[in-house]
């Protein structure tokens, strides 16, 4: 026998013959299949055909397999329940069980922010799932997400890459911090030009020294002095604490060094533009449930940050 061309096969007939082999009655194979019992004889003319073999025969009250039959039973059983599995692995996530690893484009500061509150949460209904976080540089942020060498990113995307999907997560603003003592606080009034005076950290992945508040300070002709450049914001508070530097940070960043006493917040006499934190994910995993999931527990984190 030839080849048979499989796109001229319907996966039901398969079906058919499994309910059939393991039923051994039309009638009972259509019942189970929720088929008619005419709807299911024409099934086992089409099985005949197709095998070139009568597959079952009558006797006394059951149709038994032939010889045939019993050939292609176990590959049929086998082919069938490797498509089932296949079918409900794509098709359910069960968290509580699941040991899947999940890797997260993510900077330190979204990092410190948002994986406490996600850990926490993940420890309680998904015990046994893992967490990379890595991180990105956001101009190869679509192609990291295209090959799925990350499940999702965390961010600002204002420009985010074409096939892609975006989802806010929470804003942020800018605060300024100091050392507790720091003559600053002391002043009833922070105008720009005492805050231009101060020595200043600037975090900064590109590796200059301008930040958002150099462009507001330029508004008013002003230019302040940095003293330190970092590409590690949380090195920031330990620094900023010991030191008579002051910084301008995300307000989330600082909340449990306050509480610690060793940094003071002020308002900035200048404004800036608040900003919004976002996950972004690839079009090719938007419905896939465990990335889905993934995106749905993130949310609730961030809801309670």
């Amino acid at each position: 026998m030839g080849l048979i061309d499989l796109s001229a096969i319907d996966l039901n007939l398969l079906v058919a013959f499994e309910a059939l082999f393991e039923e051994k009655s039309v009638t009972a194979a259509a019942t189970r299949l929720y088929l008619g019992q005419p709807a299911m004889s024409a099934a086992l003319g089409r099985l005949r055909t197709l095998f070139q073999d009568e597959l079952f025969i009558r006797i006394g009250r059951e149709m038994q397999p032939t010889a045939k039959a019993l050939e292609i039973a176990p590959g049929i059983r086998v082919a069938l329940q490797q498509i089932r599995q296949t079918l409900e692995a794509s098709q359910t996530f069960d968290p509580t069980s699941s040991k899947s690893t999940f890797t997260i484009g993510s900077s330190d500061y979204t990092s410190y922010v948002v994986m406490p509150m996600l850990l926490e949460i993940c420890r309680r209904i998904a015990p046994s799932i893992n967490f990379r976080l890595i991180g990105f540089a956001k101009d190869f942020v679509g192609e990291l997400l295209e090959q799925r060498e990350i499940d999702l990113a965390l961010g600002v995307f204002q420009d985010p890459p074409r096939q892609t999907m975006q989802m806010p997560l929470f804003p942020e603003h800018f605060v300024g911090i100091c050392r507790r003592g720091h003559p600053i606080i002391s002043q009833d009034a922070i105008t720009p030009e005492i805050f231009a005076n101060l020595l200043h950290a600037l975090f900064t992945i590109r590796q200059d020294e301008v930040g958002e508040i150099d462009k507001v300070l330029a508004q008013y002709n002003l230019q302040r002095r940095v003293v330190l450049t970092t590409p590690h914001l949380l090195v920031l508070p330990a620094i900023i604490s010991s030191s008579d530097l002051v910084a301008a940070v995300p307000s989330r960043l600082v909340a449990p060094f306050v509480c610690q006493g060793t940094l003071e917040i002020f308002e900035l006499p200048v404004q800036t533009q608040p900003w919004m934190i976002s996950m972004l994910w690839s079009k090719l995993t938007d419905q896939d449930q465990a990335n889905r999931w993934l995106r749905q527990i993130l949310k609730s984190a961030c809801e309670g940050i």
